[in-house]
């Protein structure tokens, strides 16, 4: 192990510092003081006698100069020889040990009683060989300038030296402390965390009953080994969190660190990727090397899809590539030739298609724990566990809430809950209604109320009419979900309105006639505009773009067109993260299938558009009558469009 230096090293080391800046500091002094002229005013001043002194070096002249009236200049003369025969002040850090000029300057200065002009110059020197004999004509006191023995020994040699071994003594310093110090670039940068610190327990985790019950299952292992090892059962070396972003992976390893009464690492995955190769690999190492001697303990790896993607495929980089180097290690710690005992792995991620399979395989993440989005249920309990510390009125019906919000994530719920309160507080009310969580789910599916996005007469019966189609369309479609609500109230970045459908419950499959009847709903508002007001807008874009999405969906993932046959032709690239650009991937389709494919999406497009419109034509009653109520009253209710339209109450 290497020693901390000694204490007079350091001293040593300040000590030459400021030597250094006890000579410079004469010399910045007098860069700072100096007024730089140009060379033609110095050799003018020089004819004129106004020079009183001048030290030549090699590059620069500096000295000291009367700019005052030329018939006072012979006094000032008279006065510096009175100053140069007394000594004027010596100074030890000039060169020569002579006076210093600006010594020099300061008893001229007392002497003349404090009279303006005396100034110290500097200025560039030129290659002018008749300088010294134009000195010599006019009088003036000049020397050269010689860096002395020990500023060439000092500058060259003695600091130079003094620096290196100051800055090692340093890096050895900082070796000596964990996170400090350029050396220690290799250290792991895990926090540990005791079951006080995250403040969250299980109890705390709603919708994920199975993850909870996992990972209850390694808490037992770690306090209570006895009742598993006597039946010759080991506990799993590595468990692996999935799911779409906000379904609580994060928080439940943070129940996990509350539970267990055991240390607790957590890092990302991105903390172990550095510029520099190996960095990774060693890091790696430290935190299980911390881990080991702490076991049993549990370590959490956040997002190690940042460490551990498939090496190898068509980008590859070579072995000595840093992310592979790191995963490399990350294999080894956990199943490698050494055992790895007492310490259990933990890690999240959504992006399990990108994984390496070494990595993946039984022995190192022995389980894989989904954390899907809630069922009612599940959101139900979320809600519950979100608004149990907030006062609520006695019209909150979390139950309701839970089955408006199908397909939330357990960070949304939490979300609409806390904007929820937001709304209540912003109208000055002391408890959250009913009324605020609806807002609350409304605002996140649709976006916050543009009320400055002011609309003419003729687009807000044009929005209301493409509304009312949708709804009309939808309530005359059986697998269609029912209408909720309708708006032409602007919200979000684009929508000049919305109509709201809300499931009677979860679905986990789909058939082709609900995704004809969602085709059919989407159409329904272009065929309205084409129907009342005879031409179309650019207001269905969203709406055209969900429609051909779909029908494009029946065609090639999900094998309901007769013409094309049951076959997939697109392949999801990721299992969680959905969007228009990583959702799915189209394998390469010859001519004819493409035509085939183009023709199908054609067929069902069209077939749902003479739909949607065949069904308002046959209501175009109902369409006008919800179309001018909703530019009366701009917002709708469920039981208010059903009366409308089909004559109920």
């Amino acid at each position: 192990m290497i020693q901390k230096p000694k204490r007079f090293a350091f001293s040593a080391i300040y000590w030459l510092l400021g030597l250094a800046v006890l000579l410079v500091l004469p010399n910045l002094l007098l860069q700072f003081q100096a007024k730089e002229v140009e060379y033609s005013e110095f050799k003018a001043a020089v004819k004129e006698g106004r020079v009183i002194e001048a030290r030549l070096d090699k590059e620069v002249i500096t000295g000291i100069m009367y700019t005052g009236p030329p018939e006072e200049a012979g006094k000032i003369r008279e006065l510096y020889s009175r100053v140069k025969e007394k000594g004027g002040g010596r100074s030890f850090w000039s060169p020569e040990g002579d006076s210093s000029l600006d010594q020099v300057a300061s008893r001229l200065r007392s002497l003349a009683g404090g009279r303006d002009g005396l100034i110290l110059f500097k200025t560039v020197r030129v290659d002018d060989p008749r300088l010294t004999q134009e000195l010599d004509a006019a009088g003036v006191t000049y020397t050269g300038v010689k860096e002395s023995g020990f500023h060439q020994l000092f500058w060259g040699i003695l600091l130079p030296v003094a620096f290196w071994v100051g800055l090692w003594f340093l890096l050895m310093r900082g070796m000596g402390r964990p996170g400090a110090g350029f050396l220690s670039i290799g250290k792991s940068k895990a926090k540990i965390a005791m079951e006080k610190d995250t403040g969250v327990r299980f109890s705390d985790v709603a919708g994920c009953d199975e993850a909870k019950e996992e990972l209850h299952e390694v808490v037992e292992f770690l306090k209570e080994p006895d009742k598993f090892e006597r039946l010759g059962a080991q506990v799993p070396k590595g468990v692996l969190l999935l799911g779409p972003p906000g379904t609580g992976k994060t928080l439940l390893a943070k129940a996990l660190a509350g539970e267990a009464e055991v240390p607790f690492f957590t890092i990302s995955g991105s903390e172990f990727v550095e510029m520099f190769v190996g960095v990774g690999a060693a890091r790696v190492r430290d935190l299980f090397q911390q881990a080991k001697k702490s076991a049993p303990c549990i370590i959490f790896i956040d997002e190690i899809d940042a460490i551990g993607k498939f090496r190898g495929g068509p980008m590859v980089s070579g072995g000595h590539e840093e992310r592979e180097q790191t995963l490399n290690q990350l294999l080894v710690e956990m199943d490698g030739f050494e055992p790895n005992i007492g310490v259990i792995l933990l890690a999240a991620t959504n992006r399990p298609e990108v994984l390496d399979p070494a990595l993946l395989r039984p022995g190192r993440f022995d389980r894989q724990v989904v954390l899907d989005a809630p069922d009612a249920a599940g959101r139900e309990a979320i809600l519950k566990v979100h608004a149990r510390n907030k006062p609520l009125a006695d019209d909150v019906d979390l139950k309701a809430i839970a089955q408006r919000t199908p397909g939330f994530s357990g960070a949304d719920l939490a979300n609409a809950v806390n904007e929820a309160a937001l709304l209540a507080a912003r109208r000055g009310a002391d408890i959250i209604a009913q009324r605020d969580f609806e807002e609350a789910v409304e605002k996140i599916l649709a976006g916050p109320e543009r009320k400055s996005r002011r609309l003419g007469d003729e687009e807000r019966r044009r929005v209301a009419v493409h509304e009312a189609g949708h709804a009309l369309v939808a309530i005359n479609c059986p697998n269609a979900p029912p209408v909720a609500k309708i708006s032409i109230i602007p919200r979000g970045k684009a929508a000049l309105g919305y109509t709201m459908q809300l499931p009677d419950e979860d679905r986990f499959l789909v058939t082709k006639g609900e995704i004809e009847d969602k085709i059919c709903v989407a159409l329904g508002g272009n065929a309205a505009e084409r129907l009342l007001l005879g031409e179309v807008s650019s207001g269905a874009q969203n709406d055209l773009e969900n429609a051909t999405e779909l029908a494009k969906g029946m065609v090639c993932r999900f094998g309901m067109s007769e013409l094309v046959g049951p076959r997939v032709l697109t392949r999801e690239t990721s299992q969680f993260l959905k969007g228009p650009f990583i959702s799915s991937e189209t394998d390469t389709l010859s001519p004819e299938l493409a035509a085939k494919v183009d023709k199908e999406v054609d067929r069902i497009l069209e077939e749902q558009m003479r739909r949607a419109e065949e069904i308002l034509s046959a209501n175009k009653e109902a369409l006008e009558r919800v179309a001018e109520e909703l530019l009366v009253n701009e917002v709708m209710s469920a039981e208010e469009f059903r009366r409308l339209a089909l004559g109920e109450g």
